[in-house]
């Protein structure tokens, strides 16, 4: 075995840790997509009635956008708590936080029951969740990343990524289920109140599986290895994690918000912004929409290990590549296909656009878990991931809605997704490749120093 690495859990330890985290990142992203999903649907109608239509479907998705601001909040409390107190405290409590605040949303009386109060608390609520969620992807992504063999650290670290199709899955089959068995006047009435309410009952079953697993072995060695310096040296004062990933982190900072800017606005786009674009525009039932990226969701559920798992043979780089670049060059084509109205193209459309996106989706968990030392990871990896989606998710589907409404075309979408994409192949083109990096690294990576240092050769382990 390599020096300095830590030995792989037995296999069925680290089956637990792998599904105590997609199973809070399936409920997360649920909660979190359900919302946007509603917002395209029945939100606008709600919350927001006075306007016109398009105007309010704006003014819904700004509510969503909101969620966004929150998230690089999170990612800064949780991840300094994170990165000093353990990675499982933390994301009990981000189970907790999301869970409670979707349940709420569910309860949540509209405006022709208390007027603009309403859209204000659907606001708050919708902050919760973004705060929540800063938190939750860090402490998930980690706790597989430094359980796991780092042969095989992209295929399983991608497996909480699966929790965002997983939840899309969900959310959407069940606002699909709804829709398919209410009617339009019920489902605005009180249906889409059932799938916020559900977040309840998921929330128990996630807090049960999570709270049975172990804390970060890699972390533990990293705190006790802390704790011995400060003891041999008291005047030597531990750095604020923040500080220290801008001190010693600050290119790989950069390298992953741009990583992030393709991956995250595609995917908003193709997931979100159809359900606008596509009965709008196509003139496709809401059903047919839902439907397409439901079954489009589930082919990016299986997609993603097989991504992580390739990552592992031929480089984290070379993947996010290829999906950057195909993402980027399906754009017209996806929305060709769309506007042919056909169920089968629209579903053709979708499942390709989210099968590239899962090439940056996928090795994205351990290529951000690679690039930061352990006591400052958690931070690192979520500043450089939740700062990025305010820039690039959240105002996706509003930016998108706009261009529709003041082109009445979806060129001016296409060539906005594609700059994404443009800038998503610098950062990953001028990053280090991390493959082969031992995460039981303490102390920070020198920019300096070359790629192949500090590193374990995977087949030595």
């Amino acid at each position: 075995m390599a020096s300095g690495t830590t030995a792989p859990p037995p296999p069925g330890n680290l089956r637990r840790i792998v599904a105590a985290s997609l199973i809070g990142t399936t409920i997360e992203w649920y909660d979190f997509f359900l919302y946007g999903s509603a917002a395209a649907l029945v939100f606008n109608k709600l919350f927001f009635p006075d306007s016109d239509p398009l105007v309010g479907t704006l003014l819904s998705f700004l509510t969503y956008a909101v969620g966004f601001a929150a998230r690089p909040l999170g990612a800064l409390v949780f991840g300094h708590y994170g990165d000093r107190l353990g990675r499982k405290k933390l994301l009990v409590l981000s189970l907790l936080l999301m869970g409670g605040a979707t349940f709420a949303i569910g309860l949540l009386p509209t405006h022709a029951t208390i007027g603009t109060a309403a859209p204000v608390l659907l606001t708050v609520l919708r902050l919760v969740q973004g705060f929540a969620l800063g938190g939750e992807w860090g402490g998930a992504v980690l706790l597989v990343s430094e359980h796991g063999d780092a042969r095989r650290r992209g295929f399983w670290a991608s497996w909480p990524q699966t929790g965002a199709p997983a939840g899309q899955l969900l959310a959407t089959g069940v606002l699909s289920l709804l829709t398919a068995v209410l009617s339009d006047s019920a489902f605005n009435t009180w249906g889409w109140r059932i799938p916020f309410l559900l977040s309840g009952v998921l929330v128990i079953v996630g807090l049960w599986i999570r709270l049975s697993v172990d804390e970060s072995p890699v972390f533990q060695q990293a705190l006790a290895q802390a704790a011995a310096r400060r003891t041999a040296n008291k005047a030597d004062a531990e750095q604020l994690p923040l500080v220290s990933v801008l001190r010693h982190h600050w290119r790989d900072v950069l390298v992953a918000m741009g990583a992030r800017m393709a991956e995250n606005i595609s995917y908003y786009v193709i997931t979100a912004f159809i359900l606008v674009y596509a009965t709008t525009s196509a003139g496709v039932s809401k059903q047919t929409a839902l439907n397409s990226v439901l079954i489009a969701s589930a082919v990016h559920f299986a997609v993603i290990p097989a991504w992580g798992a390739l990552s592992d043979r031929i480089g984290r780089r070379p993947v996010y590549l290829l999906g950057a670049v195909g993402v980027g060059l399906w754009m017209f084509p996806f929305f060709r296909l769309i506007d042919t109205g056909g169920f089968g193209n629209l579903i053709l459309a979708v499942t390709v656009g989210l099968v590239l996106h899962g090439a940056m989706y996928a090795p994205q968990a351990a290529f951000f878990s690679e690039m930061f030392a352990t006591r400052m990871r958690y931070s690192g990896a979520s500043i450089g991931a939740q700062f990025a989606s305010v820039a690039a998710g959240a105002p996706a589907p509003l930016i998108a809605t706009a261009l529709l409404n003041d082109y009445g075309s979806s060129t001016p979408i296409a060539l906005y997704v594609i700059a994404a994409a443009v800038l998503t192949v610098i950062a990953v083109g001028v990053a280090k490749e991390t493959r082969h990096r031992d995460l039981s690294d303490t102390e920070p990576i020198d920019d300096a120093e070359p790629a192949t240092a500090r590193a374990t050769d995977a087949h030595s382990v």
